[in-house]
Formats: C-alpha cells, sequence, structure tokens
C-alpha cells in the first residue's frame, strides 16, 4: 500500500510540473522572453556602426570610447545599444531606435549606487509588493526627460525585478516592462 501511495504522489507531481496552470500566487513575469517575442542580436564593434548611428553617439557623448554595441531587432524594431565609456572613464550605454530611416536615441543608461537615485525613487520602491534590496541600478535617462531605473534583484542579473519611473518629481512603480 505504502508503494502505491509513492506512485500516486510521483504522478501527481508529474502532472502537476507538466500542467501549463500557475497557482494563482505565482506573479507572472511580463518580460519579452516569457510573452515569446523574439530578439535578433547583432555583435558590432565601432568600425562596423552605421555612420549616422556613429554620429548621433559621439555627437551625444563626446570623448566616448565605445567598447561595443549590438543590433538588436525585436517586434519590427531595430536598436543599436552602443557601450563605452565617457571621457572621465565612467561607462555609458545609449540605445538608438530606428525609426523611419532614422535613428534617434531613446535611452542613455549608467549604473548608479542606489543611494545615489532621488529619495522619490527610493521610496516608490520601498512602497512596492516586491520588497528587496537592488544589487544593481541602472538609470535610464529617456528622451522626453523622464528617467527609469531598473532595479536588479539578488541572483536575477537578466531581467530588473522592479522599475521607478521618475517624471517631474513624481515617481511611480512601473506595471509592465519599460519598452526600449
Amino acid at each position: 500500500m505504502h508503494h502505491s501511495y509513492t506512485a500516486l504522489l510521483c504522478i501527481a507531481f508529474v502532472s502537476l510540473a507538466a500542467c501549463d496552470r500557475e497557482p494563482p500566487s505565482v506573479e507572472r513575469a511580463t518580460s519579452p522572453a516569457t510573452r515569446g517575442i523574439q530578439t535578433e542580436v547583432t555583435e558590432l564593434d565601432a568600425a562596423t556602426l552605421p555612420a549616422e548611428v556613429l554620429s548621433i553617439v559621439t555627437n551625444a557623448v563626446p570623448g566616448i570610447n565605445i567598447e561595443g554595441a549590438e543590433r538588436k531587432e525585436r517586434e519590427g524594431r531595430v536598436y543599436y545599444d552602443v557601450e563605452g565609456t565617457r571621457a572621465d572613464g565612467s561607462e555609458v550605454e545609449l540605445d538608438l531606435l530606428e525609426e523611419n530611416g532614422a535613428y534617434k536615441i531613446v535611452e542613455i543608461q549608467r549604473d548608479i549606487p542606489w543611494a545615489e537615485a532621488p529619495e522619490a525613487a527610493r521610496t516608490a520602491a520601498v512602497g512596492a509588493e516586491k520588497q528587496f534590496e537592488p544589487v544593481r541600478v541602472i538609470e535610464s535617462t529617456q528622451t522626453d526627460g523622464s528617467v527609469i531605473y531598473e532595479l536588479f534583484a539578488e541572483g536575477a542579473p537578466e531581467k530588473p525585478a522592479l522599475e521607478v519611473k521618475v517624471a517631474n518629481g513624481k515617481a511611480e512603480v512601473l506595471e509592465e516592462e519599460w519598452p526600449h
């Protein structure tokens, strides 16, 4: 009788593991990877960047030392992520989007200590359902003047665990991943 009970538990466990449904307490991720959005990535260097992209980047960050770049194609959009260091040695990443054959910067990113984020962003994060101490914070300045703070949790370096948008001095925790 003990063996049949164990077998029944094993069958139940395997059935649950194979089931597509999640228990209600599991939070569904909203990252592109979990929604089935495919991103095609091509590694580049400064010499293989389109001239227009290179010009925009060097005008936005004079003296930039480009250390690498990626061309990303996702949902019909083409992005260039250009990474490098500023003249002062600090790291910077510029994300450009191609629209109607022209490129424009959609955000400029840098890593910052969490303590350097504005108080409004830190307060909003503390009030969020997900409570954790960020191990990495990316400050992402948007072209509309707003700033997105991408907060990464310990052991999860691929996607931010929480994003906070600060615009006009007001902060809000984003419910969905920022599109850029």
